[in-house]
């Protein structure tokens, strides 16, 4: 398989991380290996396999995410002119990372990533090598505790509240069960954040192949990591209140395509939807 780095059906969460000496499975590292990276051990290897046998497309599912976020901060930094992204649950570090393809558009731009997963901080400094003009930060936080994120130094340090901040949630909420009210905490990260900021969140769901997604999400529960899969209307609940983008929240590869995908994907070889949407 080509070494990619498209995040996957989950990314590093609160569930998933502080798998020992990598003695149990772990999303990142699932993803990773599936997509031919190398951080990544013989329980991420065993997860992988039994993932891809219950589902063969999560590869191509697992690229178009991954695809979809490189276009949509694109879109963000070029159309939208955001010059600050925060990204929650960043996960392995990967080329492009956020503020590469920020920067590319805007040097100046600003990225503060979180993560509360000691692999992803030791592998941070993939995240840190911004250009001159720009900065990024790394915080080690969890996402259900937003006053963490935003009360952090470096979150306060690195971003200006009185300009836009483009909020970046990406392939993380399926890991958020109700008990944790995924909604109330996308909503209290968006607080503070000025008009004209914008969110772009990829969500996980099994509408267009049940079957085969609820297997691989009961290989992820089977290994201590649960999912929470959703609908559109309850995709929809993110959104409430917010000026979504054209086209709305669609499947991820129908979000913007740029031609550049290679073989047409079908829908139900995709199980997140993406959106963005802008702050009043």
């Amino acid at each position: 398989m080509p070494e990619d780095s498209a995040r996957p059906l989950g990314r590093t969460t609160a569930s998933d991380s502080g798998s020992a000496a990598g003695t149990t499975a772990h999303a990142a590292r699932i993803y990773d290996y599936i997509l031919g990276g190398k951080d990544h051990y013989p329980a991420d290897q065993e997860a992988g396999d039994a993932m891809c046998r219950e589902w063969p497309a999560l590869p191509v599912h697992m690229r178009a995410n991954r695809d979809w976020m490189n276009r949509a901060v694109r879109w963000l930094a070029v159309e939208a002119g955001v010059r600050q992204f925060l990204d929650i649950g960043t996960g392995i570090p990967t080329s492009p990372n956020i503020h590469e393809i920020a920067q590319s558009a805007a040097p100046a731009s600003r990225v503060v990533y979180v993560d509360n997963d000691p692999l992803v901080l030791a592998l941070s400094q993939g995240l840190l090598n911004s250009t001159p003009e720009g900065r990024t930060s790394y915080v080690e936080a969890d996402m259900r505790d937003p006053q963490a994120i935003l009360g952090s130094a470096a979150f306060r340090d690195t971003l200006d509240l009185d300009e836009p901040v483009a909020l970046t949630v990406v392939a993380v909420v399926h890991f958020l069960l109700d008990e944790h009210d995924a909604v109330g905490i996308v909503r209290r990260l968006l607080e503070p954040l000025p008009s004209g900021s914008h969110v772009a969140m990829s969500i996980g769901t099994a509408e267009f192949a049940p079957d085969e997604v609820g297997r691989v999400a009961r290989e992820y529960a089977a290994r201590g990591m649960p999912m929470r899969l959703r609908t559109l209307a309850e995709a929809e609940e993110f959104f409430e209140g917010l000026e979504l983008v054209p086209p709305g929240i669609v499947q991820v590869h129908k979000w913007h395509p740029d031609g550049t995908d290679g073989e047409p994907v079908r829908d139900e070889d995709i199980a997140m939807y993406g959106a963005v949407a802008r702050k009043p």
